[in-house]
């Protein structure tokens, strides 16, 4: 999927864009603080329906503004082309549209624009808490599984009916609770099923990216742990209902599923150095590129990389931009600082490409010598 031009109005620090960009490499340079994430967030939620970062929508908009618009004009490797609006009054829901036709679920967007997002905050994933790490693959997942999204917010829908239950001061009624139970591990085994396939099929991928930016001088591995994996799960759910009364909340479900991170077999949280966590977190992000590539119905995801090379050493940085560079990615959007990692992928490359300046929110094309340098 390529996007070839994207508007943006009242969203975050950015007043107003509209950029067409290159197929290939769109780079975007400024300080701390310019807009750049701001820029790859609003092309994240033209894919997910939501910021990256903001799970209050109104947050997104512009200071004091009324409103935000994102409009996005998309083509698919067999020429179709795709027109997604996304707008939002304060004080009201938003809208999201395809081709001019609005949604009558947002869940029915996901997968259309497969993507994936690179940054910073990603190190969460090894020294957050498991929460980040369902995150990581409820996202990839609801990509290219539509069941998958929809079995989790069943299985979330009666979570939060028996949590309301146990948290009853008078005594619940214990049928209506046996219902909820039920669904929930009706749902939650589904889940359970396609998270453990999803990390089975990942693992083996996700190594060979280590090893390949790492210069093959560490082992990693990632080990699902779901409470699915004591038996079946309404027995398990239903063997501490006495317990879950008195903390007022369910403590078994595959809402405490974790991926554990390990490095030499110990977990990276505690063993890695902050180049190896951010390696870690970046080959977990490329393969993820690699598994969506092959299962989102053959249709090449968009990649974000925002400030990916701080914290690397000079090697690690020179292989990550010759894997990114490959032909086996599509369109990129990267940010950075400063010119020199950036110009290092573009002056060894012949790939098409456009440069970005980013301050205060104003984003603006340099227009430069080079494949990809014509307005």
């Amino acid at each position: 999927m390529i996007l070839n031009r994207i508007s943006i109005v009242n969203y975050k620090n950015i007043k107003e864009a509209g950029l067409s960009l290159s197929p290939k490499m769109n780079c975007f340079i400024g300080p701390n603080g310019a807009g750049k994430t701001n820029m790859l967030d609003a092309v994240y939620y033209l894919s997910f329906c939501r910021s990256a970062y903001n799970s209050i929508d109104s947050q997104v908009i512009f200071h004091d503004e009324p409103f935000f618009v994102l409009e996005g004009s998309y083509q698919d490797e067999t020429g179709n082309k795709e027109e997604i609006y996304c707008g939002m009054k304060r004080g009201t829901k938003k809208h999201f549209k395809r081709n001019k036709k609005e949604y009558k679920r947002l869940s029915q967007h996901i997968g259309l624009i497969p993507l994936v997002f690179v940054s910073p905050a990603d190190t969460y994933l090894v020294d957050g808490g498991s929460e980040e790490r369902r995150r990581l693959m409820d996202v990839v997942i609801s990509q290219y599984d539509n069941n998958y999204i929809e079995a989790l917010n069943r299985y979330n829908k009666a979570l939060q009916q028996r949590n309301t239950l146990l948290k009853m001061e008078e005594e619940p009624d214990w049928e209506l609770m046996r219902i909820w139970e039920e669904q929930m591990a009706a749902e939650g085994e589904v889940v359970f099923q396609k998270r453990d396939a999803f990390v089975r099929e990942l693992l083996p991928v996700f190594q060979q990216i280590y090893q390949d930016i790492s210069g093959d001088k560490e082992t990693v591995s990632l080990q699902y742990v779901s409470h699915c994996q004591r038996g079946p799960l309404l027995e398990v759910i239903q063997r501490d209902r006495m317990k879950d009364r008195a903390v007022g909340y369910s403590l078994h479900g595959i809402h405490r599923d974790d991926l554990e991170m390990l490095l030499g077999g110990y977990p990276m949280r505690r063993e890695g150095s902050q180049g190896q966590l951010k390696t870690f977190v970046i080959a977990m992000k490329l393969a993820q590129f690699r598994f969506l590539k092959r299962t989102c119905s053959k249709t090449t995801p968009l990649l974000l990389l925002d400030d990916i090379f701080d914290k690397l050493d000079a090697q690690r940085v020179e292989r990550i931009v010759q894997l990114v560079a490959s032909e086996e990615y599509g369109q990129i959007f990267i940010t950075d600082t400063n010119r020199e990692h950036l110009d290092r992928i573009l002056h060894e490359n012949s790939f098409d490409y456009k440069l970005f300046s980013v301050a205060d929110g104003v984003v603006t094309q340099r227009v430069e010598e080079g494949v990809g340098s014509d307005v």
